[in-house]
């Protein structure tokens, strides 16, 4: 049996030579980095990528610093902080091998609940040169039809209040631009990492909104002098089970409290600037302009997984890779990508879009990731509008092909209904749960109910070019079931 040790510094040595552990002295390492929403992807994703430069011995100055806003994030403290920042990448290869991997780019994390102030020195210290962020697609407060920052959120309404303790990343951010502009301190650059089209542009007019309702001059200085490159992120990284950590204690003798998982593949394209740590030799990729390489992700990988959640979960299935290895499933997919998401899309340099189509089955279809269904179906009013919704206007207003992409969206409304195709409960997880349920709940006496959502949907409730295939696959969905749609649909 396995001799298992709790991971901490102490018991780096101590592991097996099939775990890979940090060849750096994390002594040696300083803060460089502050990232608002240490989750899994983060850790899966930028944290590992600067790992690698650490182990190359090189920019040792960008370590990170883990921060926290949500009461939610406390279990994510607790564990790093009793790890000292450390933790288990576990890759995940489909041939059932495991790749462990002991990541130790994480120097120190900060829960703004308990102690705002340190957060907002640590942001405001000359040593931090990059703010970065993975807060999920609604964590920008944009309007999903006005496009436009939230005035009336209620945590936004508190951190603009004199004298308040900042309570959201947009509170925090600025008090420490502030007081770095106060001193005389460049203002750092601020990196959004997560799954939206234009997040470094989005991550800017939230930002210079709140500013400016700050103070409109204060407003004027984020947007001109901080730079918001965009990016655009790629790995597969489901939640993390106690099956997942179970196994990493039996098989490598790590006890980790919060290990994250991930597939084998790993993409980061970034808009280039100065003041950073030399990230392509990380592997990350540099260009000039990131929109083409995200259009394809957002409308081929996040928008085929809504294509594969819904449906996939009213036809039984409940791991993405059970669905995704259905010839039927995986036929769907790729008539998706092929007939309505990839005449959407810019020429994007450097990538066959064929091979790119089908290595996206193929990720979706590891059984070793045991990706949850549910996951992919979880927070939709914050993902269709970003994901799919463009790639159905697109072609709308080009006279393309709507057919499946509509039947997409027909699958959510369907799913929104709460009840499974076996009459069982469907636990919807969504932050605007209540409105979409009780519209879902009306489509069977008025079939459009769910699409009248404005907020959502806009205008495309009123386009016949829409609506009519819309209710096709509603109706169908309704009196055949997920599975004879999707039959119908591709022939």
């Amino acid at each position: 049996m396995t001799k298992t040790l709790p991971l901490t510094p102490e018991n780096l040595s101590s592991f097996g030579p099939e775990v890979a552990r940090p060849n750096y002295d994390r002594r040696g390492l300083r803060a460089g980095i502050v990232h608002i929403g240490v989750g899994g992807f983060h850790r899966a994703h930028q944290a590992m990528y600067l790992d690698r430069l650490f182990n190359q011995g090189r920019a040792l100055d960008w370590a990170i610093c883990g921060v926290g806003v949500l009461p939610s994030d406390r279990r994510m403290a607790e564990a790093l902080v009793a790890q000292d920042g450390l933790y288990t990448l576990i890759v995940k290869h489909p041939d059932g091998t495991l790749e462990p991997r002991i990541v130790g780019s994480i120097v120190e994390y900060l829960l703004a609940p308990d102690d705002a102030e340190a957060v907002i020195e640590r942001m405001a210290d000359p040593a931090t040169r990059i703010v970065s962020l993975t807060v999920t697609e609604g964590g920008y407060n944009i309007h999903a039809v006005t496009g436009r920052f939230d005035p009336d959120d209620e945590g936004v309404q508190h951190d603009l209040e004199p004298g308040a303790v900042p309570r959201t990343s947009f509170g925090l951010v600025t008090e420490a631009l502030v007081r770095r502009r106060d001193r005389g301190i460049p203002p750092f650059t601020i990196v959004s990492c997560d799954n939206i089209q234009g997040n470094g542009d989005v991550a800017r007019s939230s930002f210079s909104a709140f500013a400016v309702m700050r103070d409109a001059d204060l407003g004027s200085w984020v947007s001109e002098q901080v730079r918001f490159p965009n990016s655009m992120v790629d790995r597969i990284t489901p939640v993390t089970t106690d099956e997942d950590r179970a196994e990493l204690a039996e098989r490598f003798g790590v006890v980790d409290q919060w290990p994250v998982v991930c597939e084998p593949f790993t993409q980061w394209v970034l808009e280039d600037f100065d003041e950073r740590p030399p990230l392509e030799d990380a592997g990350v990729q540099l260009v000039e302009d990131v929109e083409p390489y995200e259009l394809m992700k957002l409308r081929l990988l996040n928008a085929s997984h809504q294509a594969v959640a819904y449906v996939g979960y009213l036809a039984g299935y409940r791991l993405v890779h059970e669905a995704c290895q259905d010839p039927l499933f995986s036929t769907f997919l790729l008539a998706y990508m092929d007939a309505e998401a990839t005449p959407s899309l810019q020429p994007v340099p450097g990538i066959d879009l064929d091979a790119y189509k089908h290595e996206l089955i193929s990720r979706f279809s590891n059984p070793q990731v045991r990706d949850t269904i549910a996951r992919l179906c979880a927070e939709s009013s914050d993902r269709i509008p970003k994901w799919l919704l463009p790639v159905i206007r697109h072609n709308l207003q080009r006279g393309g092909q709507v057919t499946l992409s509509t039947a997409i969206v027909a699958s959510w409304a369907r799913y929104a209904e709460g009840i499974d195709e076996e009459g069982n409960p469907i636990d919807v997880v969504d932050r605007k749960k209540d409105a979409l349920m009780a519209a879902a709940r009306e489509q069977r006496s008025d079939p459009l109910a769910f699409v009248r959502n404005r907020e959502i949907f806009g205008d495309l409730v009123d386009d016949a070019g829409f609506t009519t295939p819309y209710l096709a696959a509603l109706d169908s969905l309704h009196n055949k079931g997920a599975r004879a749609t999707l039959q119908d649909l591709v022939g």
